[in-house]
């Protein structure tokens, strides 16, 4: 494991300096590219309002809700949360979180064959299908914790999760993506096993496993890009796959980040009618998809390309959104406008007007320069396994 990442003041002094810089033309084909002198990016202040707005939405009972007024709860919008919380050095909501899993590993997770609930209503009830991305996060989100607080509080469902997690393997290397409500196994996909390649902890047979399985099933051999969804010609690429492939691993950046052109595109904001630049689910260009375009923002800072990262979180500051009733508050939608998410599926009816966890985390993560994959993201990985190398 890596040294402890930097306290959160030191990521804001650098956001600070950072917010000095301009943005300089460059010859790329992406939206993000700028002639003229930006304003500069949110000052600290600013970047506290998302976390308020996060810290107002958890319930006594630990959990965070997604969004406002949605009675829908996610494990993974839970996980990125108690990542935020622990950034802040705000112990208690991460503990808030993280024992709301721990009190039900014994029932919810080992007694019922490994995994924790994907969704739940916010009373924790109606819980469903087990995904293995999220518990990736719930992982990544311990990990962070145990080393910001030097503790083993949750060592024990740590070693549960690491456990289920491997035994989804299956014999070509790829991972079963877990269990669906109705007790159908949920079929391979490239995101939850990435994010899972990243949160299991060091390099072994495991992992070689999982890059052999991407190496023969989700590598466009042509286009050196992750693969999706490799049956469908439509939506064989996604855009998310470009961040977080660059985010876990770092020596894929240059091709991954490429070629994100063909995600871009502009839209007024629902909630405001500012006209932003961002990224698309997917090439049908439909929506600004805002979690998406902050996870772009900082892969393109963490590799180097700091203007066009800059411009991206602009971007996104753009359709913040003022909480009501919370002093000092904003939260970022999950989409600038209405349409689908990824392939033809339509978005919720306010994905679009009202703040979303997952969204205001990774403007955080962004603004502050901030990779939750961080940990683990420069395994040990023989030459020989990374085929996409030149």
């Amino acid at each position: 494991m890596k040294p402890q990442i930097s306290y959160l003041g030191s990521l804001l002094i650098t956001a600070i300096f950072s917010a000095q810089l301009t943005f300089a033309a460059e010859n790329t084909t992406s939206l993000f590219s700028y002639s003229q002198q930006s304003e500069h990016i949110p000052l600290p202040k600013e970047v506290n309002q998302p976390y308020t707005w996060i810290k107002s939405m958890q319930l006594d009972n630990g959990l965070i809700e997604s969004a406002q007024g949605t009675d829908f709860v996610s494990l993974y919008d839970n996980a990125l949360a108690a990542i935020v919380f622990t950034l802040y050095e705000d112990r208690r909501s991460t503990e808030m979180i993280l024992d709301y899993f721990n009190e039900r590993l014994d029932t919810e997770f080992i007694e019922l064959g490994g995994g924790f609930y994907q969704f739940r209503t916010a009373d924790g009830s109606n819980a469903r299908r087990k995904w293995i991305g999220d518990n990736a996060w719930l992982l990544i989100a311990i990990q962070h914790y145990a080393l910001r607080f030097d503790s083993t509080r949750y060592t024990a469902m740590a070693k549960a999760l690491e456990h289920w997690l491997r035994s989804q393997q299956d014999e070509d290397g790829g991972l079963w993506g877990g269990i669906q409500a109705n007790g159908d196994r949920i079929h391979k996909i490239t995101e939850g096993i990435i994010t899972v390649f990243n949160a299991i902890e060091g390099y072994d047979e495991f992992h070689k496993g999982i890059l052999k399985y991407i190496k023969d099933h989700r590598w466009d051999r042509q286009e050196n890009l992750l693969l999706a969804w490799p049956e469908n010609q439509k939506y064989k690429f996604a855009m998310d796959l470009h961040a977080l492939g660059s985010l876990i691993f770092p020596s894929m950046s240059d091709q991954l980040l490429s070629k994100v052109g063909r995600y871009d595109t502009q839209k007024n904001a629902s909630s405001n009618g500012i006209r932003i630049t961002g990224f698309c689910f997917d090439e049908d260009k439909d929506v600004i998809w805002l979690e998406g375009t902050a996870q772009m923002a900082l892969a393109f800072r963490r590799s180097g390309k700091e203007d066009e990262g800059l411009a991206m979180i602009r971007e996104v500051h753009k359709s913040r959104i003022r909480s009501g009733d919370i002093k000092d508050s904003t939260g970022i939608p999950y989409t600038v406008n209405q349409g689908s998410s990824y392939g033809p599926e339509k978005l919720w009816a306010h994905a679009d007007i009202t703040p979303a966890i997952s969204s205001s985390a990774w403007y955080i993560f962004a603004q502050v320069n901030f990779n939750p994959f961080e940990l683990e993201d420069q395994k040990d990985i023989p030459q020989a396994d990374q085929f996409w190398m030149p």
